[in-house]
């Protein structure tokens, strides 16, 4: 039986990114739509009940519109677990409006999301700059893939403004309708294309890739854990990785890369790393039995012979690295082009071989592999350097470099001061 708390009529203020043309709002009888001043559009009215409530914001995500924050307007705020002060209505973010350089980042004052039923809030404290914000960011995208890339980042404008795929936070609001979460759990978190960790709170879904943050690191160390350790261990998973196989690392001292590199040497493989000779030591401490110069030799021109290739570089698709590797071995392309995605599956009929070009869906299970091994002291935090929110633009123009080692961290205190930026 539906309770008395989420069946009575609720007034509620919904916001949407962007300003909606008048096609919209017919969506939406009954509630007062109103355009503001800072891009957003609001819908203000009452709804029946919390399913009505689900059926809206529902029809909002089928639309693909950037829904910012759906707030109760006659009820209590919820209170941040960790003090009991009632959660502020704004937050700082980092916030893009249109694609280009680092400059494009501006620390600015928006609406704090507000969970739907089976939605979570957490305070983040701790993010990175990934590569995959800089790809988000500048539309640097491989080769054939801009296209393809728009349909999620969008084509003239970013269609999600806040960047940042993992986070280390606290819980501190829970849906109706979600399980196996608490206020004030700690958490590590893949937010993957949705983005949305570059801000003072983010919501989480229960289907992402969510699991407890380990115990005995701090929050900036547990969310460098996560892009790297969760992407490399969702591609290792189609392989079998054992005593004696051979990994070879393309890119091995980045945070995919030096991931890929504890993992593969858990499990007892010999492990040669692709680095610059400035990287060699920090590769080799991570375990590799081996590195390779690249600035000084060509791998694949070598003749040694590997089971695993991994690339995460995106200069080794398979037509170079086929002579490198050994009969029915693998490669597992965590950066390529759209030549190497189309052409992956020919390759590996044709050859015998297995090509893995997507990691598949980030799961909680993998999440929680990795936060086991970062427990055990197998997987261990790699941080080049760690920026405080405010510096966020100078973390964006450092992992533009392309010479990062390991992650980029970003630290978020609560009630950022966006003028400060």
């Amino acid at each position: 039986m539906t309770s008395p708390r989420n069946s009575r009529p609720q007034r509620y203020d919904i916001r949407i990114e962007g300003h909606l043309d008048d096609r919209w709002t017919s969506w939406f009888d009954g509630i007062r739509v109103t355009r503001n001043a800072d891009g957003t559009t609001t819908f203000e009215g009452v709804i029946a009940d919390q399913a009505a409530l689900h059926g809206l914001l529902q029809r909002v995500r089928d639309a693909a519109l950037p829904l910012v924050s759906v707030a109760p307007l006659d009820a209590g705020a919820p209170l941040d677990s960790s003090d009991g002060t009632p959660l502020p209505a704004r937050m700082t973010a980092a916030v893009y409006r249109r694609f280009g350089g680092p400059e494009v980042v501006e620390l600015q004052d928006v609406a704090r999301p507000v969970p739907a039923p089976d939605e979570i809030l957490i305070r983040v404290h701790a993010t990175t700059v990934s590569a995959a914000d800089h790809r988000a960011r500048s539309r640097d995208v491989p080769a054939g893939l801009l296209i393809p890339s728009s349909l999620v980042l969008g084509f003239l404008r970013p269609r999600r403004r806040i960047l940042g795929m993992d986070a280390a936070g606290v819980v501190v609001q829970v849906g109706d309708r979600v399980e196996g979460f608490a206020v004030g759990d700690e958490v590590v978190a893949m937010l993957g294309a949705r983005f949305g960790a570059h801000a003072e709170y983010a919501i989480l879904k229960p289907t992402d890739a969510i699991a407890p943050k380990p115990r005995s690191v701090r929050f900036d160390d547990a969310a460098s854990l996560v892009f790297g350790g969760i992407t490399a261990h969702a591609y290792l998973n189609h392989v079998t990785i054992g005593e004696g196989t051979t990994v070879l690392v393309n890119g091995a001292s980045g945070s995919v890369g030096s991931a890929v590199v504890q993992f593969a040497k858990v499990a007892g493989a010999q492990v040669t790393g692709v680095t610059s000779a400035a990287n060699e030591s920090f590769v080799t401490g991570l375990g590799a039995d081996a590195t390779i110069d690249y600035t000084t030799r060509d791998f694949a021109a070598e003749g040694a012979r590997y089971d695993v290739i991994v690339d995460c570089v995106g200069n080794a698709p398979v037509a170079r690295v086929l002579d490198s590797l050994t009969p029915g071995g693998a490669v597992l392309l965590v950066a390529g082009d759209l030549r190497s995605l189309v052409s992956a599956k020919g390759q590996a009929r044709r050859h015998g071989i297995t090509i893995i070009t997507a990691p598949g869906p980030y799961r909680s299970d993998d999440l929680k592999h990795v936060v086991d091994l970062a427990e055990r002291g197998e997987f261990r935090p790699t941080i080049d350097r760690t920026f405080p929110f405010e510096q966020i633009t100078a973390a964006h123009r450092f992992v533009d470099e392309g010479r990062k080692r390991g992650s980029a961290v970003i630290t978020i205190p609560v009630s950022a001061d966006p003028t400060s930026h």
